[in-house]
């Protein structure tokens, strides 16, 4: 079983997503990651990946060493958000740690209320029953009350409901410093140690 199941689904911020499997193959940890039907859309549209047809896992290798990503030493596994016999659809492959990233509004709901339609949301499923670490990372605003009473509903049933809402005390020059925050969060809400952003120093300055 890989160290980590990192998901995509269809909410805007795909480069979050990709930029937090390139920090933990960096790491040398292993991942199988899954990615919804509009996941795929939001691939295409935002970071001009297109993966119909293609060895999905080499394509997403590619384009992270494009990216920048030099030394990737854990493996990444690609599994069919349809394939709902795969081992992540059981309890029975152990408690293990699951990162949706970014996760929808839609995705998010069919968690909270169990309704298990492929195979990111009952992976999910499994890894709240067996007690495992489930962390979803929204991306919409305004928000309603539907969506503010599931994401109440999970953080209670001990999710980390951690959105993708990047900082600007560590003054970012770039689109890229801006996702390193909110994955070097995601990190730090694993107990991952990191330094993908600058941490706040008090008044008077920061590193």
């Amino acid at each position: 079983m890989a160290s980590y199941i990192v998901a995509l689904t269809g909410a805007s911020g795909a480069a979050y997503g990709l930029r937090l499997i390139s920090e933990f193959l960096t790491r040398g940890d292993d991942v199988e990651f899954v990615v919804s039907p509009n996941g795929f859309l939001l691939l295409k549209e935002e970071v001009s990946l297109d993966c119909e047809g293609k060895d999905i896992s080499r394509v997403v290798i590619e384009y992270l060493k494009k990216r920048g990503a030099k030394l990737l030493k854990g493996t990444l596994k690609y599994t069919p958000s349809a394939e709902v016999w795969s081992p992540l659809a059981s309890g029975s492959s152990m408690p293990k740690t699951m990162i949706v990233c970014p996760c929808s509004m839609g995705t998010l709901a069919r968690i909270a209320s169990g309704a298990s339609g492929n195979l990111i949301e009952r992976a999910a499923d499994c890894v709240m029953k067996e007690g495992g670490r489930l962390v979803l990372v929204p991306r919409e605003t305004p928000l309603n009350a539907i969506h503010l009473e599931n994401m109440l509903k999970l953080a209670r049933l001990g999710v980390a409901v951690l959105p993708a809402m990047p900082a600007f005390y560590h003054k970012p020059k770039t689109i890229e410093d801006m996702v390193d925050f909110v994955v070097g969060k995601i990190l730090d809400s694993l107990g991952i140690e990191n330094d993908l952003y600058k941490r706040w120093k008090g008044s008077g300055g920061h590193a």
